[in-house]
């Protein structure tokens, strides 16, 4: 049985009494097929000296202090050294433009920064320059101080020898789990981002509910890092229960390489969003199709729909040997995941289920649990019952039960950081607006429709639900992505009228159309956007496309950004 935890600390102790011999991350070496290791009593070894010269060396007690940087322990160890003792952590997306990151650095006040050496100029300015409070550099690239750097490693070594000591301001340091330790900003432009305040409290309960859930993980497993850590879902759900669960850690070397990398790591468990499970299941089919073996394979999936997961896992193990022959379990969440998607890996036996959060509630608010435990039934196209300790109910619901979704629980945040304005738009008796519009089964499962703010409402006050329609445009072939928007009606300034951006693929349109005149592809694009429109009651019905092979705006987790993608469309 899982420890019950008070805060990060407490977790890191306790589970490294159960779990300090076993492997906590994973690394390839020189030799094909050889790794090496640090064991979870290793890591809190080098939480435990780091936080010693932040608090010792640098003075940093509860202090503000940011870290910036692509997925690595390093990352992972300097964030535990600040939590478990040190001060309050400010996670930065690593993607963030050099405006931003000076906006963000001064917003939040930080007064370190753990990062990677290409940020290093950009840093080195703000520190001089008297318009923030950032004092220490600590560069996870950098051998040795030099320059007024910090070396990571050296901060290490020296806090080793300062607890041999004897000191033990960090060892002893007591965590306030009620206190705000978390501070996390939302996506968007800096003006309108809003920094969420979490406390120890927050994260542990989402931390222990998915112990409980994910009943089929547990220390023998890996999983593979890919998505940002700087956002709470991998960081929670990733980062931080693989640590509880006792688990192994692997970084994925980036996108291209995830298949790869799965396959070489033996990965049991990842957590990743729908636009990359959908195009690994594709290229997938493509593969079988080139082989002339799809015809045959999907005549199997029909013949074994009703089996057993472990059954279909047998069938077709050739399909899990791709992803090296041990998945387990694969979540998906940030955004909608296709029914056919989740159904189709469902088919060949793998484990993929889907979640739902948001940063405000630290962030799971539900996961479709997956067969195999009396208690839980997996449920296609659902996010799945709210986890043990969140409460949800529907408000404003229509005549289908469709409202906004509303949590209750442990894991909703203190507020939004010194916004009292913003923190009363969302936050009612404890219960958080999440401005997700879903509907709940009898047996409470979730289903989510999309965005309140991103609905858009007709004269006849019918409403559009973009993520929907966007979902089907996106199964033509040859459509990379897709955005839904409204815009006026010529003929009735009132109302609204339909449209599409497709951002389609080149080469796909070569292969299957043998075209790449833009008019022939607009044109083969449009008919299959007519022939959706015949699916679909008449007002919603696309009356307007742009082509395009610019990507859609995103954030770092794949969500559209509805508001500037707009602006960038009307301003072409």
């Amino acid at each position: 049985m899982d420890p019950k935890i008070t805060d990060i600390k407490d977790m890191l102790e306790k589970t490294g009494k159960l779990y300090g011999d076993k492997p906590a991350y994973k690394f390839r070496t020189n030799e094909p097929g050889k790794f090496t290791f640090y064991t979870h009593k290793e890591v809190r070894d080098m939480v435990n000296n780091l936080g010693t010269s932040l608090i010792s060396l640098l003075d940093l007690k509860d202090k503000k202090v940011a870290i910036i940087g692509d997925n690595r322990y390093e990352w992972e160890v300097a964030y535990l050294s600040v939590v478990a003792g040190t001060g309050i952590v400010v996670p930065l997306d690593k993607a963030l433009p050099e405006n931003e990151l000076e906006s963000l650095i001064r917003r939040s006040e930080v007064e370190a920064i753990f990062y990677e050496e290409k940020y290093e100029p950009v840093l080195k300015k703000l520190a001089k320059d008297g318009t923030t409070k950032l004092k220490h550099l600590i560069c996870m690239d950098a051998t040795e101080h030099d320059d007024g750097i910090y070396s990571f490693i050296e901060l290490i070594e020296k806090g080793k020898e300062l607890i041999s000591n004897g000191d033990r301001c960090f060892l002893d340091s007591k965590v306030d789990p009620e206190t705000m330790t978390i501070m996390l900003f939302t996506s968007g432009t800096t003006s309108k981002s809003k920094a969420v305040a979490l406390c120890q409290r927050n994260l542990c309960s989402n931390i222990m509910d998915m112990g409980k859930v994910l009943y089929q993980i547990d220390c023998n497993d890996s999983m593979l890092s890919f998505l940002p850590v700087h956002h709470v879902f991998e960081c929670t759900v990733g980062f931080l229960l693989s640590l509880y669960k006792g688990m192994c850690t692997a970084f994925c070397d980036g996108i291209r390489h995830i298949v790869d990398n799965l396959r070489e790591y033996q990965t049991t468990f990842m957590v990743c969003v729908p636009a990359l499970y959908e195009n690994i299941y594709k290229n997938v089919l493509k593969n079988l199709e080139k082989q002339g073996k799809l015809e045959a394979v999907m005549k199997l999936v029909e013949e074994h729909k009703n089996d057993t997961m472990e059954k279909k896992r047998e069938i077709f193990k050739d399909i899990h040997a791709i992803f090296g022959g041990k998945i387990k379990l694969f979540i998906s969440g940030a955004a909608a995941l296709d029914p056919k998607i989740e159904q189709g890996y469902r088919d060949f036996g793998f484990d993929l289920v889907q979640g739902y959060g948001l940063t405000e509630t630290s962030p799971v608010v539900c996961v479709n649990t997956f067969e195999g435990k009396d208690e839980f039934k997996h449920k296609l196209g659902s996010i799945g019952p709210a986890l043990p300790s969140v409460q949800v109910r529907i408000d404003d619901a229509n005549a289908e039960g469709l409202g906004e979704l509303v949590v209750k629980g442990p894991s909703v945040m203190m507020g939004y950081h010194e916004n009292p304005e913003a923190t009363a738009e969302v936050l009612e008796d404890g219960w958080f607006h999440t401005g997700d519009l879903c509907r709940i089964d009898d047996e409470g499962y979730i289903y989510i429709s999309g965005r309140k703010k991103s609905v858009i409402v007709l004269k006849n006050g019918k409403n559009i639900f973009p993520e929907e329609m966007e979902n089907l445009v996106n199964k033509i072939e040859g459509v990379k992505e897709s955005f839904i928007y409204g815009l006026p009606n010529s003929n009735d300034e009132n109302d609204i009228k339909i449209h599409v951006e497709v951002v389609y693929d080149k080469e796909v349109m070569k292969e299957m159309y043998n075209t790449e005149d833009r008019q022939e592809i607009y044109k083969i694009i449009n008919t299959k956007v007519k022939e959706i429109n015949k699916t679909m009651p008449l007002y919603k019905a696309i009356r307007g496309m742009e082509l395009t092979e610019e990507p859609i705006a995103k954030t770092t987790t794949g969500k559209i950004k509805r508001y500037e993608e707009l602006s960038k469309i009307i301003n072409l």
